[in-house]
Protein backbone atom coordinates (compact mmCIF):
# COMPACT_ATOMS: atom_id res chain seq x y z
CA UNK A 1 0.00 0.00 0.00
CA UNK A 2 1.46 3.43 0.87
CA UNK A 3 1.32 6.66 -1.15
CA UNK A 4 0.41 5.15 -4.57
CA UNK A 5 -2.48 3.23 -3.02
CA UNK A 6 -3.63 6.35 -1.12
CA UNK A 7 -3.62 8.29 -4.37
CA UNK A 8 -5.79 5.60 -5.96
CA UNK A 9 -8.31 5.92 -3.14
CA UNK A 10 -8.42 9.70 -3.44
CA UNK A 11 -8.92 9.56 -7.20
CA UNK A 12 -11.69 6.99 -6.82
CA UNK A 13 -13.50 9.25 -4.37
CA UNK A 14 -13.12 12.28 -6.62
CA UNK A 15 -14.14 10.45 -9.78
CA UNK A 16 -17.10 8.48 -8.42
CA UNK A 17 -18.09 8.96 -4.81
CA UNK A 18 -18.15 12.75 -4.48
CA UNK A 19 -20.67 13.24 -7.30
CA UNK A 20 -23.05 10.51 -6.10
CA UNK A 21 -22.71 11.55 -2.47
CA UNK A 22 -23.61 15.10 -3.51
CA UNK A 23 -26.74 13.79 -5.21
CA UNK A 24 -27.59 11.86 -2.05
CA UNK A 25 -27.34 15.07 0.00
CA UNK A 26 -30.07 16.68 -2.15
CA UNK A 27 -32.60 14.00 -1.11
CA UNK A 28 -34.65 14.91 2.01
CA UNK A 29 -34.92 11.30 3.20
CA UNK A 30 -35.60 12.11 6.85
CA UNK A 31 -35.69 9.35 9.42
CA UNK A 32 -39.23 8.09 10.19
CA UNK A 33 -39.22 9.82 13.57
CA UNK A 34 -39.10 13.16 11.72
CA UNK A 35 -41.24 12.34 8.69
CA UNK A 36 -44.47 10.47 9.35
CA UNK A 37 -45.05 10.18 5.58
CA UNK A 38 -41.65 8.65 4.82
CA UNK A 39 -43.21 5.48 3.38
CA UNK A 40 -45.26 7.34 0.76
CA UNK A 41 -43.13 10.44 0.12
CA UNK A 42 -40.63 8.41 -1.91
CA UNK A 43 -37.48 10.12 -0.61
CA UNK A 44 -36.23 7.03 1.23
CA UNK A 45 -36.68 4.89 -1.88
CA UNK A 46 -34.82 7.49 -3.97
CA UNK A 47 -31.88 7.35 -1.57
CA UNK A 48 -31.91 3.55 -1.52
CA UNK A 49 -32.05 3.31 -5.31
CA UNK A 50 -29.23 5.83 -5.71
CA UNK A 51 -26.91 3.84 -3.43
CA UNK A 52 -27.87 0.50 -4.98
CA UNK A 53 -27.34 1.77 -8.54
CA UNK A 54 -23.90 3.15 -7.61
CA UNK A 55 -22.93 -0.14 -5.97
CA UNK A 56 -23.90 -2.14 -9.05
CA UNK A 57 -21.98 0.27 -11.29
CA UNK A 58 -18.74 -0.48 -9.45
CA UNK A 59 -18.71 -3.99 -10.95
CA UNK A 60 -16.87 -5.47 -7.99
CA UNK A 61 -16.16 -9.18 -8.66
CA UNK A 62 -18.22 -11.45 -6.41
CA UNK A 63 -20.52 -8.64 -5.21
CA UNK A 64 -24.27 -9.09 -4.79
CA UNK A 65 -26.55 -6.29 -3.63
CA UNK A 66 -30.23 -6.36 -2.76
CA UNK A 67 -32.87 -4.34 -0.96
CA UNK A 68 -34.54 -6.26 1.84
CA UNK A 69 -38.01 -5.13 2.87
CA UNK A 70 -40.01 -6.36 5.82
CA UNK A 71 -43.68 -5.33 6.13
CA UNK A 72 -44.25 -1.90 7.73
CA UNK A 73 -40.51 -1.35 8.22
CA UNK A 74 -37.89 0.86 6.62
CA UNK A 75 -35.87 -0.76 3.82
CA UNK A 76 -32.41 -2.23 4.29
CA UNK A 77 -29.56 -2.53 1.78
CA UNK A 78 -27.54 -5.75 2.01
CA UNK A 79 -24.29 -6.12 0.09
CA UNK A 80 -22.43 -9.43 0.09
CA UNK A 81 -18.92 -9.78 -1.36
CA UNK A 82 -17.18 -13.11 -1.74
CA UNK A 83 -13.86 -13.56 0.07
CA UNK A 84 -11.30 -16.10 1.20
CA UNK A 85 -11.27 -18.12 4.40
CA UNK A 86 -13.96 -18.83 7.00
CA UNK A 87 -14.22 -15.32 8.46
CA UNK A 88 -16.90 -12.70 7.81
CA UNK A 89 -16.47 -8.94 8.20
CA UNK A 90 -19.72 -7.03 8.77
CA UNK A 91 -19.74 -3.32 7.95
CA UNK A 92 -22.65 -1.21 9.16
CA UNK A 93 -24.05 2.19 8.23
CA UNK A 94 -27.34 4.03 7.76
CA UNK A 95 -28.84 6.33 5.13
CA UNK A 96 -31.69 8.09 6.98
CA UNK A 97 -31.14 11.73 7.95
CA UNK A 98 -31.75 14.17 10.76
CA UNK A 99 -34.04 17.17 10.06
CA UNK A 100 -32.53 20.23 8.30
CA UNK A 101 -32.46 22.56 11.34
CA UNK A 102 -31.35 26.21 11.09
CA UNK A 103 -27.97 27.86 11.49
CA UNK A 104 -26.14 26.91 8.29
CA UNK A 105 -23.44 29.33 7.15
CA UNK A 106 -24.06 31.63 4.19
CA UNK A 107 -24.22 29.68 0.97
CA UNK A 108 -24.83 26.35 2.73
CA UNK A 109 -27.98 24.36 3.38
CA UNK A 110 -29.15 20.95 4.52
CA UNK A 111 -29.99 19.64 1.06
CA UNK A 112 -27.58 21.82 -0.90
CA UNK A 113 -24.26 20.02 -1.47
CA UNK A 114 -21.34 22.44 -1.45
CA UNK A 115 -17.71 21.42 -1.88
CA UNK A 116 -15.27 23.80 -0.20
CA UNK A 117 -11.70 22.64 -0.44
CA UNK A 118 -11.69 19.01 0.68
CA UNK A 119 -14.96 19.28 2.63
CA UNK A 120 -18.41 18.44 1.28
CA UNK A 121 -21.21 20.19 3.19
CA UNK A 122 -24.84 19.02 3.39
CA UNK A 123 -27.14 16.91 5.54
CA UNK A 124 -26.27 13.21 5.66
CA UNK A 125 -22.94 13.30 3.84
CA UNK A 126 -20.99 12.41 6.96
CA UNK A 127 -23.82 10.95 9.05
CA UNK A 128 -24.06 8.52 7.48
CA UNK A 129 -24.15 8.63 3.71
CA UNK A 130 -20.46 7.90 3.21
CA UNK A 131 -20.65 4.45 4.83
CA UNK A 132 -21.67 2.36 1.82
CA UNK A 133 -19.38 4.23 -0.57
CA UNK A 134 -16.35 3.80 1.71
CA UNK A 135 -17.09 0.12 2.34
CA UNK A 136 -17.64 -0.91 -1.28
CA UNK A 137 -14.73 1.17 -2.52
CA UNK A 138 -12.36 -0.33 0.08
CA UNK A 139 -13.15 -3.88 -1.01
CA UNK A 140 -13.03 -2.93 -4.68
CA UNK A 141 -9.51 -1.56 -4.30
CA UNK A 142 -8.42 -4.64 -2.35
CA UNK A 143 -9.55 -6.78 -5.26
CA UNK A 144 -7.84 -4.54 -7.79
CA UNK A 145 -4.63 -4.88 -5.81
CA UNK A 146 -5.02 -8.67 -5.52
CA UNK A 147 -5.02 -8.33 -1.74
CA UNK A 148 -6.83 -11.26 -0.06
CA UNK A 149 -9.77 -10.42 2.21
CA UNK A 150 -12.52 -12.21 4.13
CA UNK A 151 -16.13 -12.47 3.06
CA UNK A 152 -17.69 -9.03 3.54
CA UNK A 153 -21.25 -8.06 4.37
CA UNK A 154 -22.35 -4.42 4.21
CA UNK A 155 -25.59 -3.62 5.99
CA UNK A 156 -27.15 -0.17 5.50
CA UNK A 157 -30.32 0.50 7.47
CA UNK A 158 -32.79 3.41 7.18
CA UNK A 159 -33.96 4.08 10.74
CA UNK A 160 -30.86 4.76 12.86
CA UNK A 161 -31.75 8.39 13.58
CA UNK A 162 -35.04 7.09 15.00
CA UNK A 163 -33.29 4.66 17.35
CA UNK A 164 -32.97 1.73 14.88
CA UNK A 165 -36.37 0.21 15.73
CA UNK A 166 -36.29 -2.01 12.63
CA UNK A 167 -32.70 -3.23 12.85
CA UNK A 168 -33.28 -6.12 15.32
CA UNK A 169 -35.99 -7.54 13.08
CA UNK A 170 -33.68 -7.45 10.07
CA UNK A 171 -30.80 -9.02 11.98
CA UNK A 172 -33.10 -11.85 13.02
CA UNK A 173 -34.50 -12.17 9.50
CA UNK A 174 -30.99 -12.36 7.99
CA UNK A 175 -29.42 -14.40 10.79
CA UNK A 176 -28.55 -17.40 8.62
CA UNK A 177 -26.92 -15.26 5.93
CA UNK A 178 -24.99 -13.09 8.37
CA UNK A 179 -23.63 -16.02 10.35
CA UNK A 180 -21.10 -15.15 13.05
CA UNK A 181 -18.92 -12.21 11.97
CA UNK A 182 -15.32 -12.18 13.16
CA UNK A 183 -15.23 -8.38 12.94
CA UNK A 184 -17.95 -5.73 12.96
CA UNK A 185 -17.10 -2.23 11.75
CA UNK A 186 -19.68 0.46 12.59
CA UNK A 187 -19.14 3.32 10.14
CA UNK A 188 -21.05 5.93 12.11
CA UNK A 189 -18.70 7.92 14.31
CA UNK A 190 -16.21 10.77 14.22
CA UNK A 191 -12.46 11.16 14.48
CA UNK A 192 -10.25 13.31 16.64
CA UNK A 193 -8.01 14.56 13.84
CA UNK A 194 -6.76 13.61 10.38
CA UNK A 195 -3.23 12.72 11.45
CA UNK A 196 -4.12 9.40 13.12
CA UNK A 197 -6.51 6.50 12.61
CA UNK A 198 -9.32 6.58 15.19
CA UNK A 199 -11.68 3.94 16.53
CA UNK A 200 -14.60 4.60 18.88
CA UNK A 201 -14.48 2.07 21.73
CA UNK A 202 -17.37 3.38 23.83
CA UNK A 203 -20.13 5.97 23.68
CA UNK A 204 -22.71 7.50 25.98
CA UNK A 205 -25.68 5.39 27.00
CA UNK A 206 -29.29 6.32 26.37
CA UNK A 207 -32.42 5.81 28.43
CA UNK A 208 -35.78 6.98 27.14
CA UNK A 209 -38.96 7.36 29.09
CA UNK A 210 -41.95 9.54 29.95
CA UNK A 211 -42.49 11.20 33.34
CA UNK A 212 -45.62 13.12 34.26
CA UNK A 213 -46.73 14.72 37.53
CA UNK A 214 -50.40 15.25 38.33
CA UNK A 215 -51.70 16.60 41.66
CA UNK A 216 -55.30 17.62 40.85
CA UNK A 217 -58.13 15.63 39.32
CA UNK A 218 -59.14 18.67 37.27
CA UNK A 219 -57.91 22.18 36.57
CA UNK A 220 -58.41 25.05 39.03
CA UNK A 221 -57.72 28.76 38.78
CA UNK A 222 -54.10 29.56 39.63
CA UNK A 223 -55.32 32.30 41.98
CA UNK A 224 -57.01 29.62 44.09
CA UNK A 225 -54.53 26.78 43.87
CA UNK A 226 -51.13 28.49 43.95
CA UNK A 227 -49.43 28.15 47.30
CA UNK A 228 -52.01 25.64 48.52
CA UNK A 229 -51.38 22.76 46.13
CA UNK A 230 -47.72 22.03 45.43
CA UNK A 231 -46.34 23.08 42.04
CA UNK A 232 -46.17 20.08 39.70
CA UNK A 233 -43.03 21.58 38.18
CA UNK A 234 -41.34 21.69 41.60
CA UNK A 235 -42.34 18.08 42.28
CA UNK A 236 -40.92 17.13 38.90
CA UNK A 237 -37.64 18.86 39.70
CA UNK A 238 -37.49 17.03 43.02
CA UNK A 239 -38.00 13.65 41.34
CA UNK A 240 -35.32 14.32 38.74
CA UNK A 241 -32.93 15.44 41.46
CA UNK A 242 -33.12 11.94 42.90
CA UNK A 243 -31.55 10.67 39.71
CA UNK A 244 -28.91 13.27 38.92
CA UNK A 245 -27.29 16.18 40.72
CA UNK A 246 -28.44 19.42 39.07
CA UNK A 247 -25.25 21.24 40.18
CA UNK A 248 -22.53 18.73 39.32
CA UNK A 249 -24.31 16.51 36.79
CA UNK A 250 -23.29 13.41 38.73
CA UNK A 251 -25.73 10.51 38.30
CA UNK A 252 -26.79 9.46 41.79
CA UNK A 253 -28.20 5.99 41.16
CA UNK A 254 -25.49 3.38 41.74
CA UNK A 255 -27.30 1.00 39.36
CA UNK A 256 -26.42 3.36 36.49
CA UNK A 257 -22.68 3.21 37.17
CA UNK A 258 -20.21 0.64 35.88
CA UNK A 259 -16.51 0.24 36.66
CA UNK A 260 -14.25 1.82 34.03
CA UNK A 261 -11.63 -0.66 32.76
CA UNK A 262 -8.05 0.42 33.39
CA UNK A 263 -7.31 0.18 29.66
CA UNK A 264 -10.00 2.76 28.91
CA UNK A 265 -8.42 5.23 31.34
CA UNK A 266 -5.03 4.71 29.70
CA UNK A 267 -6.59 5.24 26.26
CA UNK A 268 -8.38 8.40 27.41
CA UNK A 269 -5.08 9.85 28.61
CA UNK A 270 -3.45 9.05 25.28
CA UNK A 271 -6.33 10.79 23.47
CA UNK A 272 -5.97 13.84 25.73
CA UNK A 273 -2.26 14.01 24.94
CA UNK A 274 -2.94 13.80 21.19
CA UNK A 275 -5.80 16.31 21.02
CA UNK A 276 -4.92 18.76 23.80
CA UNK A 277 -7.25 21.76 24.20
CA UNK A 278 -9.09 20.98 20.94
CA UNK A 279 -11.26 18.58 22.96
CA UNK A 280 -13.13 21.53 24.45
CA UNK A 281 -12.20 24.43 22.15
CA UNK A 282 -14.11 22.89 19.23
CA UNK A 283 -17.49 23.81 20.74
CA UNK A 284 -19.17 27.12 19.79
CA UNK A 285 -19.82 28.31 23.33
CA UNK A 286 -20.98 31.83 24.17
CA UNK A 287 -18.56 34.22 25.82
CA UNK A 288 -18.42 33.49 29.54
CA UNK A 289 -19.43 29.85 29.30
CA UNK A 290 -16.97 27.59 31.12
Amino acid sequence: MGEPFLGTIQRAFQDSVTHTLSTYITIPNLSPLFDKDWATAGHMDRAVNLLVDWTKAQQVPGLKVEVVRLPSRTPLILVEIDGQGPDTVLMYGHLDKQPPFEGWDDGLGAFKPVLRGERLYGRGGADDGYALFASVLAVKLLKQGNIPHARCLILIEAGEESGSPDLPAYIEHLEARIGQPSLIVCLDSGCGNYEQLWATSSLRGLIGGELSVSLLREGVHSGDGSGVVASSFRVLRSLLARVDDDVTGVVKLPELHAPIPAARITQARAVADALGDSVHQQYPTHAGVR
